[in-house]
């Protein structure tokens, strides 16, 4: 994590099986931050499939890199977090852009698939979110 880099899919998978096909959490997952690989993605719909389970929602918050930068250098500050360096928020950056945008495009044609400003304050962004929910 401090160099920049994902764990990668095979222990992420691994991790996510165990958590899908706990019975105590059937139809109740909130992922966040995951998946982040297509491998990911592509893995996450089949064990849904096996377990028995779907996506109702899939919230897309889109914020450019520069509120990104600025976000995480706070965090940095605020939580004290040695992985929040410049060079290492640039480099994930870079990371999602080829990795994690195909992701976006897989699930973006799906039912379920919501874009939110996530330059809005957090007030803000929690009630749109609210509002789609409660549909």
């Amino acid at each position: 994590m401090n160099e920049g880099k994902f764990v990668n899919d095979e222990i992420v998978n691994k991790l996510m099986k165990k958590v899908i096909f706990d019975p105590q959490k059937k139809d109740k997952l909130i992922f966040d931050g995951y998946p982040r690989t297509l491998e990911q993605a592509k893995n996450l719909d089949l064990l849904l499939t096996d377990s028995n389970q779907k996506i109702d929602f899939i919230f897309f918050l889109n914020v450019n890199k520069d509120t990104i930068v600025k976000r995480i250098e706070k965090r940095k500050i605020l939580e004290k977090r040695s992985d929040d360096d410049t060079k290492t928020i640039l480099k994930r950056y870079d990371i999602y852009m080829k990795e994690t945008k195909p992701v976006l495009d897989f699930y973006s044609s799906k039912k379920g698939f919501y874009e939110i400003d996530g330059s809005l304050n957090i007030e803000q962004i929690t009630n749109k979110i609210d509002d789609i929910i409660k549909v």
